[in-house]
This record gives structure tokens, C-alpha cells and sequence, in this order.
């Protein structure tokens, strides 16, 4: 995946040019693009931009995760038509005017962090920010990116979040249930938006008595609470640490199915592991450094000494005991990174046939601290 560039500012005007300036020193990892005739006066490093604009934006549109244009709306609605694709890819479109009253989300309003956008250029210019999103312009929760400042994740991007943003929007009788991830989805102290209630288990929810469900867990639910799933935004807070130990020298592609396995096995989500951790003896396996990569899951190392001291160890073995120098691995290495005192999934062992490797792997929650609010259930 192609990382983008923060932001492109088009100026083709005088003024245009005094405002793209202006951003420019605040925002200093823009590019700048100006017309030939104000190349000259543009600030350092700016690029030249031939008019039309169609075959520039045509290479700059997937390349930046912003575009702020001084330019009339319907000018740039008429330029990037062509290339739009889906709210899940599309960058953010921002115009101001030029006289810079205005600072106007035009595209990608919530996915592409363009209302967001749109409120930092607007702070800098000292303009009045338009954000039509009726969520956010009512103040109400933005159903689509819950959670996102967090690293939550949506399970599924497609699947009911139409329907949860209206319900949300027309305050129709919404329930949030969270059993796992950061409080402060919602500001603090500030009473839940006008139809939206909070619990912490499903078990307490008839899912019929809601137009919508929105849940953040870690588990795996389809099965468990269909009735619930099926009227549900499923969100995945990162709220899972893997331990992890090994025979030296095991693959990827037997580590990745053993952690596949034994989540599958539990019910829980790959989506919602926000680390993995392991002994310093480890600390060179050559898998794990992969998989932490890939997956872009931090790494954790401990010494043994701290491991062997962890209180929970419910699998001790004499054989890790004497080859590594502490009691466990998985397990405490999980609790200690976790900052946890029990675990949600022992010691568990996989390995495949010829694959001649074996693989141990502990899960623990990160301890979650819900929410007290005047209209939970």
C-alpha cells in the first residue's frame, strides 16, 4: 500500500497565493502548486502548476491524503469527478474562498478525516469552517469512525453502518455496548447523545428493543449472539495482547496459523490484538520479527527474571524453567505487556505435522474500565 503525502494546496489566483502561503507555514509538510504566472512569488520548493489542472490532478489525487484548493467549489467538484472511486480510498477535498472567509469540506468528510482537515485549515486562517456531515454538525457520535483515535477498527465496513449513522443521526433508540477498549469514546461528562444508551454485556440486551446495536469487543459474536450481531456495528478496540514462545527457528506461516487456530478456537478477534509479547531470548526469533511487521503489532521483550516474578502463571513448566530461566513465557510475558493480573486464554500449544516446530501462545485482555453515564442501561 502506497503511503500518501499530507497535503497538496492549489493556488491560480493572487490571493490564492497570499492564502497558500499562509497554510504553508503552518502546515510544513504541504506541497504547494501555483500557477506559472505566480511561480515566482510562491514560497520555496513550490511546483508548477499547468492549466488545466486535469492531467496534474489526475497523477496527485491518490497522493496526497488531503487537497486543500482556493478555488469555487464548483470548480473543483467538476475537476476531481472523474477520478472518484469510494469513501473507503477517497482523500479529503477542502476549498476556501479568496478571501479565505470559509473553510469548506467538500469530500471524505469522516473517512478521510476531511471535517478534521477542514477545521485545522479554517483555524489557521482564522475562517469559518463548513462541515455538512449531519453528525457532526448536530454533535452526535460519527458511527463510522468510533473509536478510530484509538486504533478501533470497524469488523466490517459495509455492514449496517449505513443504518447505524441514521439511527444515530434521527436519535432513534440506539444501544452501545462496550465490553472491552478506551472510555473516552464519548467525551467525559458530557450526557450520551439523545436515544443512544450504554451497558457493558450483550447479556443484559434484548436486540429487538433497539433500531441499532453498537458493540466494541474483541470477541467473535455471529455465532454466540446472532440475534445481536445481526442488528450490530461491530467495532474492534485493540484491546488484546498475545504471548508468545516457540522452537527456535519455527516458521511464519505455522506461527500465523497456530495464532489463527487457537483465536478461532476462542472466539476472538485478530482485528482487536494491539501487541505481542515474548522473553529476551526470543527477541532474535526471526518469525516473530515478521509477524510483527506484517501485522504491525509492537513487539514486547522481556527479560526472563522479570517473567519467572509475574503473579498468574497457571502453566509453569520446569523444562521452560531450565532452557530460559523463568516459569513461563506466554503467560507472563501476556500479563506483564498487558498490564493485567489474569488471563483470558492459558497456555495453548500448536504445532502442525513435518512441521517439526511448536508454537505456545497465551492471550490476555488489556483491564477495561467502562463508562458510568445517566442513561446507561
Amino acid at each position: 500500500m502506497t503511503v500518501r503525502k499530507p497535503y497538496a494546496i492549489y493556488a491560480i489566483t493572487r490571493h490564492g497565493l497570499s492564502i497558500a502561503t499562509r497554510l504553508k507555514a503552518q502546515l510544513l509538510e504541504a506541497d504547494v502548486y501555483v500557477s506559472q504566472k505566480l511561480l515566482a512569488s510562491a514560497p520555496p520548493d513550490s511546483i508548477c502548476l499547468p492549466l488545466p489542472m486535469g492531467s496534474t490532478l489526475a497523477k496527485t489525487f491518490a497522493a496526497y491524503d488531503c487537497h486543500i484548493f482556493i478555488i469555487s467549489v464548483g470548480a473543483v467538484v467538476r475537476m476531481i469527478a472523474p477520478l472518484l472511486e469510494n469513501k473507503k480510498v477517497d482523500p479529503a477535498v477542502v476549498c476556501v474562498d479568496d478571501a479565505s472567509r470559509f473553510s469548506i469540506c467538500v469530500l471524505s468528510g469522516h473517512v478521510g478525516r476531511g471535517n478534521a482537515f477542514t477545521e485545522r485549515v479554517a483555524k489557521i486562517l482564522a475562517a469559518q469552517p463548513v462541515v455538512t456531515t449531519a453528525s457532526d454538525a448536530i454533535g452526535t457520535l460519527t458511527v463510522d469512525i468510533l473509536g478510530r483515535e484509538f486504533g478501533w477498527t470497524l469488523d466490517d465496513q459495509d455492514r449496517n453502518v449505513t443504518r447505524g449513522c441514521a439511527a444515530v443521526v434521527n436519535a432513534c433508540s440506539v444501544m452501545f455496548v462496550q465490553e472491552t477498549g478506551e472510555p473516552n469514546w464519548w467525551p467525559e461528562g458530557t450526557p450520551l447523545p439523545e436515544g443512544v444508551h450504554y451497558t457493558t454485556s450483550m447479556d443484559d440486551v434484548d436486540p429487538h428493543a433497539f433500531e441499532m446495536m453498537l458493540i466494541a469487543t474483541d470477541r467473535e459474536i455471529e455465532d454466540t449472539h446472532p440475534e445481536h450481531w445481526t442488528n450490530a456495528v461491530i467495532y474492534r478496540p485493540k484491546s488484546l495482547v498475545l504471548g508468545l514462545g516457540c522452537d527456535r527457528g519455527i516458521s511464519l506461516g505455522v506461527l500465523e496459523r497456530g495464532i489463527a487456530s487457537i483465536l478461532e478456537r476462542h472466539k476472538l478477534s485478530a482485528k482487536s490484538v494491539k501487541a505481542i509479547a515474548t522473553v529476551a531470548k526470543k527477541k532474535d526469533e526471526v518469525a516473530f520479527l515478521e509477524l510483527s511487521e506484517r501485522r504491525g503489532w509492537p513487539l514486547h521483550i522481556y527479560e526472563a527474571e522479570e517473567l519467572d516474578a509475574v503473579a498468574g502463571i497457571e502453566n509453569p513448566s520446569q523444562t521452560v524453567m531450565r532452557f530460559v530461566g523463568t516459569r513461563g513465557v506466554s503467560e507472563p510475558a501476556a500479563l506483564l505487556a498487558a498490564g493485567a493480573k489474569t488471563l483470558l486464554v492459558p497456555k495453548q500449544i500448536y504445532t502442525e505435522p513435518g512441521a517439526q516446530r511448536s508454537m505456545t501462545l497465551a492471550v490476555v485482555r488489556i483491564p477495561f474500565m467502562p463508562r458510568s453515564e445517566e442513561n446507561k442501561l
